[in-house]
């Protein structure tokens, strides 16, 4: 009488098949999105490293460029100035050596102050310099000899000596005002004490001067320059009446 439709499971499997293929069409849509997402920022990554492996490259080639160009200047004007452009610093050879357990050069280590000083504030004052130059630091060793917190002081009253003797204006270094201004906020004394021992004693005695950069990301402070990072308080050292 009335007829009953009966769905069979081929019916049943056309019905879900709309369903099923829209799902699967949102799946690889979000896939692909993801895909395209993660691409881009890959590619933003890799061009980040990229440019600062290429600025880092650039400012050790500038760091370079300081160095050689100061290596060149010191060795025409005096023989026993040293400049190590690998460690970045500069050495005086038997003219930067002190007696023992004495902090203050001889003639001829003042002779050397006089000639790369005025050197190292040029270099640190050109273009590239003004960009990663960051402070010369003044380095006093001593022998194995004593204790370690003797050494220590010793060390710190050669490296006090060398900048009072750049700073005093009896001494005649031959610096202009500005000059020992440039100093007296470029340079900084620290004692080392014989973390460094050389070979021989009389060689461990010494001064050196260890030039420092800016890193790529390091930032100067505003008021760098117009701070003294060096005051004059022990006359005793700098002979100063």
């Amino acid at each position: 009488m009335f007829g009953v439709r009966v769905l069979t499971s081929n019916n049943k499997s056309e019905a879900e098949k709309p369903f099923w293929i829209s799902y699967a069409d949102l799946m690889t849509a979000l896939m692909t999105l993801f895909l395209v997402v993660m691409v881009a920022s890959l590619i933003s990554v890799t061009q980040k490293i990229t440019l600062e492996t290429q600025d880092e490259k650039n400012r050790i080639k500038d760091i370079e460029t300081i160095c050689s160009t100061l290596k060149i200047k010191a060795q025409s004007l005096n023989k026993d100035i040293v400049v190590d452009c690998h460690d970045n610093r500069v050495n005086f050879g038997e003219a930067g050596r002190f007696n023992k357990d004495g902090f203050k050069l001889k003639n001829d280590g003042e002779q050397a102050l006089t000639d790369i000083v005025p050197i190292i504030l040029e270099a640190a004052n050109s273009d590239i310099g003004d960009k990663w130059f960051k402070q010369v630091l003044i380095e006093g060793f001593t022998d194995t000899d004593g204790s370690y917190l003797y050494n220590l002081h010793l060390s710190l009253l050669r490296s006090e000596w060398v900048m009072c003797t750049l700073l005093d204006d009896k001494k005649n270094i031959g610096l202009s005002i500005d000059q020992k201004k440039s100093v007296n906020t470029l340079f900084l004394a620290g004692g080392v004490s014989f973390n460094d021992a050389k070979q021989s004693k009389d060689e461990s005695r010494r001064v050196e001067l260890k030039l420092q950069f800016y890193g790529l990301k390091e930032k100067m402070e505003n008021n760098q320059l117009d701070q003294p990072v060096f005051n004059i308080t022990r006359p005793e050292i700098c002979q100063i009446s």
